[in-house]
């Protein structure tokens, strides 16, 4: 099924749902100050509007992932701006998997170097990791998907974070994109869990100062 609905169904949907412009964990500096359209970084802004104005995206459901400010933003295939997160990205700088690192990932082996959050164009769909767990795969081979904050002896830990306004104490995944469960469940879940999407992974540097370009080549 393919989501591109108008910008009055895509407002009731939301309000159904409980969708909020933002989301972030209670407490956090992001929750006191909800990030507006207006106040999404001009990079990540000017790359949705790239990609609509190409329609890059076809219709479907989209993300993007800014690495410089750790925020997952995600749109409608209409364009509508449903959810905004801060998020978990890989501990590692880098802009490229290493090869290997989707076999390192499954079998529990990964060095630091693997433990990086690629940058590019991904057509990402739903999928399972091996415990059954519901994630949404941006890179299947290399094992890079969205998933929730999962629970573990680390998870308090995470979670703080999660939550900080820093966007460097937030780089501490092992390469995937980490978002909180009630945005996973409320907003990721609903837009990119039912259907193939595209995932818009900005590189280290959050510049896109030839987005024309950048989509042509699919590097961001």
């Amino acid at each position: 099924m393919r989501l591109s609905i108008g910008w009055g169904a895509a407002s009731l949907l939301a309000a159904a749902l409980g969708w909020a412009p933002s989301h972030a964990l209670p407490g956090s500096a992001a929750d006191a100050a909800p990030l507006s359209a207006a106040s999404i970084p001009a990079g990540a802004r000017g790359l949705a509007q790239r990609i609509l104005a190409s329609a890059d995206h076809a219709d479907l459901p989209f993300a993007i992932v800014d690495k410089k400010a750790a925020l997952l933003l995600v749109y409608l295939g209409d364009g509508s701006l449903v959810g905004t997160t801060p998020v978990l990205l890989g501990r590692t700088t880098g802009d490229h998997s290493v090869p290997g690192v989707g076999e390192r990932t499954q079998s529990g082996q990964l060095r630091s170097t693997d433990q990086t959050t690629p940058a590019g164009r991904f057509t990402s769909e739903p999928g399972y990791n091996l415990t059954g767990e519901a994630i949404v795969w941006i890179d299947y081979a290399s094992a890079l998907a969205i998933h929730r904050l999962r629970a573990g002896p680390s998870r308090e830990r995470r979670a703080q974070h999660l939550a900080s306004p820093r966007p460097q104490d937030r780089r501490m995944s092992a390469g995937c994109v980490v978002v909180p469960v009630a945005f996973y469940e409320s907003v990721v879940q609903p837009v990119l869990g039912r259907s193939r999407g595209v995932v818009y992974v900005m590189a280290e540097g959050g510049s896109t100062a030839d987005t024309s370009t950048a989509l042509e080549s699919h590097a961001f």
